[in-house]
């Protein structure tokens, strides 16, 4: 707990420093900002929102739950949707793809919009063995054949050892489980799921011949461009990796999200905080409000009940 309450207070500080000065007015209710951070009104059910495999079978989608093990001993959370139950395709040739989320995501979020809109129901309903995966550390990579996710040994790692190992693994795995005899896969990536892909292709050349197509959604491999003032703000003490300040948090969780680091934020930005107003202005900064679709945000919360 003490790392986490440590990482949380440096998080808010040094939000804090990035921001710009200028007096705020945020609505209270903003509801983007209550689903993001699950605060206050959230807290009693937190742990019991739905799971990925849930949300694919409440749809009627045949899912499958696979722990991966790396070449260095995360176990990965990876699901599958081997076939379409609309297709009855299980019989037939169904080409893989492997689907990676971001930073601060998981497999979860490519479900909120539903079988018209999402992006593995239309690709499964498309004729494909999709598999969607889930990085080392979130919520459902928690584990390791020798370490406990509480032993800072097991946060010593970056997006690299993500890349390098992680999609490495999920690759060779889902083609041999496929049994088809496919040799390559077709790979979708979005925002951290491009770096990744961007280190394993670099620094191990012989997968290159194991992908069919990559698409890229909002890729990242330089940062000198982006126009987000906490990045360039921090950037001096996060990019040497000798700094005092990159060794400090170097074996530490990146927002842990458990009940004592909800507990410290619904205390700092719930209703009527005084910090209120500074998150929910980060929140609206870093996620573009006129680019998020809100129809969605009660189907992620959906079975998290309001504290009254």
């Amino acid at each position: 707990m003490h790392d986490y309450f440590i990482s949380a207070v440096i998080l808010l500080a040094a939000s804090v420093v990035g921001l710009n000065s200028a007096a705020l007015y945020i609505p209270a209710t903003h509801v983007l900002y209550e689903t993001l951070y699950k605060t206050a009104e959230f807290m009693t059910g937190a742990d019991e929102a739905s799971t990925t495999k849930e949300l694919i079978s409440s749809h009627g989608y045949p899912v499958e739950h696979h722990h991966i093990i790396t070449e260095d001993g995360y176990v990965l959370g990876v699901f599958r949707i081997p076939y379409s139950h609309k297709l009855n395709n299980q019989g037939k040739t169904r080409p893989i793809v492997i689907i990676e989320h971001g930073l601060m995501g998981g497999s979860d979020v490519w479900f909120f919009t539903g079988p018209n809109h999402a992006l593995p129901y239309l690709l499964v309903d498309s004729g494909f063995d999709v598999w969607v995966g889930n990085s080392r550390g979130n919520t459902y990579s928690r584990r390791h054949v020798s370490l406990s996710a509480e032993n800072p040994h097991f946060w010593k790692f970056s997006w690299h050892e993500i890349g390098y190992y992680d999609i490495a693994a999920t690759i060779d795995y889902s083609l041999e489980i496929n049994g088809q005899g496919h040799k390559a896969i077709h790979y979708v990536g979005h925002s951290q799921g491009t770096t990744v892909f961007f280190a394993l292709m670099s620094m191990r050349p012989e997968y290159n011949a194991k992908i069919k197509t990559a698409h890229l959604m909002a890729p990242v491999a330089w940062m000198s461009n982006m126009e987000y003032t906490l990045v360039h703000k921090l950037s001096p003490y996060l990019s040497d990796p000798q700094h005092a300040f990159t060794r400090f948090m170097e074996n530490m969780e990146f927002l842990p999200y458990n009940k004592y680091v909800l507990s410290i934020f619904a205390n700092l930005c719930g209703r009527d905080q005084v910090f209120r107003p500074v998150c929910v202005y980060l929140i609206k900064s870093y996620y573009n409000s006129t680019r998020w679709n809100n129809k969605v945000l009660v189907i992620s919360q959906r079975d998290v009940p309001a504290i009254k």
